[in-house]
């Protein structure tokens, strides 16, 4: 799947760079999204959670190779009452931190579809994935709450739920709030899918430089956290 040229053109202004990336997420195309460099320092693939397909997410377990996560807006989160994770786990490893890049985790509770088997295959994560996209848009219109989010999903699973912070960019800049803030502009649920870059030969985050190597020989777009957080923010 290909989408739109993946470097900045020489006249390309920072607006018309999260132009091309909104346009990107509204044709159900990835976008590369880099935070910043004094942050975690990484480069996630962001897809639109409603266009996830067993395809992509073989992209990310092979060209992407983080921890594939499907983040939800505070809104969202909270009408299906899905907490922080470090909130409810009763053990001494739990609670104070420490990240060094945020004052705390965004996990909530890894899920997995109810019509899944194992959850863990591309097509099974897919449908998960996709679920929770619709779910989400139910829930912050009131049509979808915590008891109906148990009759269609069930956790421990394999998609780990991640839980935006309430006024998104506003309030923390992570990739989590970068991916909804594109989602929210192109009109979509607000769920994206994230996952982390990372080098084969280090085991480290891509390069920067690696990445938007990456983005122009698939011509998907890329973007940097702060030209979406000046745009967008």
């Amino acid at each position: 799947m290909s989408g739109r040229a993946g470097d900045l053109r020489g006249d390309e202004t920072d607006s018309d760079a999260v132009d091309r990336a909104v346009a990107a997420f509204r044709d159900g195309l990835p976008v590369l999204i880099h935070d910043f460099d004094d942050r975690e320092g990484e480069t996630d693939i962001v897809y639109p959670a409603g266009a996830v397909t067993a395809d992509a997410v073989a992209r990310l377990r092979n060209d992407a190779g983080g921890l594939v996560c499907a983040a939800l807006s505070h809104e969202a989160a909270d009408a299906m009452d899905l907490p922080f994770l470090d909130d409810t786990i009763d053990h001494p490893s739990a609670g104070s931190h420490e990240l060094g890049y945020d004052d705390r985790s965004s996990f909530s509770l890894p899920v997995n579809h109810r019509d899944t088997f194992t959850g863990i295959p591309d097509d099974d994560r897919a449908l998960t994935i996709t679920e929770l996209a619709s779910v989400a848009e139910a829930a912050v219109a009131g049509d979808y709450d915590a008891q109906d989010f148990a009759a269609d999903f069930r956790s421990p699973g394999h998609v780990n739920v991640l839980r935006a912070a309430p006024g998104l960019l506003a309030d923390r800049q992570g990739h989590t709030e970068l991916g909804l803030a594109l989602a929210a502009e192109a009109g979509l649920p607000p769920a994206v899918v994230v996952c982390e870059m990372l080098d084969d030969e280090t085991g480290r985050a891509l390069s920067k430089a690696a990445a938007r190597d990456y983005a122009t020989r698939h011509e998907f777009v890329f973007v940097d956290g702060d030209q979406l957080v000046e745009r967008l923010g």
